[in-house]
């Protein structure tokens, strides 16, 4: 696995209160907003999205409740899903917890998640759709 994150996921609990502190307080561009789910234009560095923390809590297989969930989840954007089971198998032999394994996800794509030793969630992806993507490798 390469020292990359491919996008950073917020988990926020006021959707449009977020989106008008990053939009009209720093001045953000939205790049797409899918209601419950929104991703920033990425301006040179790693994109940014927001998800409901309900949302995205059960996106990664924990609970959205108490000292489990900070919030913050670090994903890794991969070009085939043997790829993903690859670093799933490397990350559970280094010491992670499998929070989801890898299989098919809801929207068509496929990933798993894990949590480092020190609780910092990793959510892995693939996806056949779009030429676009934030690949990190």
């Amino acid at each position: 696995m390469k020292a990359h994150v491919s996008t950073i996921l917020l988990a926020v609990r006021d959707m449009e209160r977020s989106k008008r502190f990053y939009t009209e307080g720093l001045g953000w561009k939205i790049a797409q907003d899918y209601g419950d789910v929104i991703f920033f234009a990425p301006d040179g560095g790693s994109p940014v999205g927001f998800y409901s923390r309900d949302g995205l809590a059960q996106h990664v297989g924990t609970s959205p409740e108490g000292s489990g969930f900070s919030g913050v989840v670090l994903t890794y954007v991969v070009r085939t899903e043997t790829r993903i089971d690859e670093v799933m198998a490397e990350a559970e032999k280094a010491g992670a917890t499998v929070l989801k394994p890898a299989g098919r996800l809801p929207w068509g794509g496929y990933g798993g998640t894990f949590a480092d030793p020190d609780g910092y969630i990793w959510s892995l992806g693939y996806s056949a759709e779009g030429e676009d993507q934030p690949y990190a490798e």
